[in-house]
């Protein structure tokens, strides 16, 4: 009797459809439902430090005078408070896992001041007219009279 039920068992597994997915020749399909690692738009980030303290590992830091947030992704547990309590919604989570790896990893963002995004701003309106002085033309010349070549060695100056 036992030989019948284990031929039953190895005739399913011939025939049937595989119960693995082909793995590494397959990527996996996450559902919508997974909660992966965590992202922040660090533009949107006001460093209130809500997800911080709602942390249960300490995985996340955020420094108010720097305006830096850190993460210890091998601290993270993905139970995704810091996503829940986070009231920009500048925290996401991804359909990712972080690899494992024999180093912790620590991601630190840092927002830029909002001078320096000022400054770049400038230095583009600027652009134009720096590479108009350095051609050496103002409007009038080049409205006015189209430049005459001058005469290489050799030829003879038209006078």
């Amino acid at each position: 009797m036992k030989f019948l039920s284990m031929g039953k068992v190895v005739l399913r597994s011939l025939f049937g459809k595989p119960s693995t997915y082909g793995y590494p020749f397959t990527p996996r399909e996450y559902p919508d439902t997974l909660r992966g690692a965590i992202g922040i738009d660090i533009d949107a980030c006001i460093f209130c430090g809500l997800c911080a303290r709602k942390c249960p590992t300490d995985a996340i830091e955020v420094n108010r005078q720097e305006k830096s947030w850190t993460i210890k992704r091998m601290q993270c547990v993905y139970c995704s408070y810091c996503v829940d309590t986070c009231m920009k919604n500048c925290l996401w989570t991804e359909h990712t896992h972080v690899v494992p790896d024999t180093v912790k990893q620590v991601d630190t963002y840092k927002q830029e001041p909002p001078e320096a995004e000022e400054e770049a701003a400038e230095e583009q309106l600027e652009t134009p007219a720096s590479t108009e002085a350095s051609l050496g033309q103002t409007d009038s010349e080049s409205a006015g009279q189209a430049e005459t070549p001058e005469p290489q060695e050799g030829e003879p100056a038209d006078a």
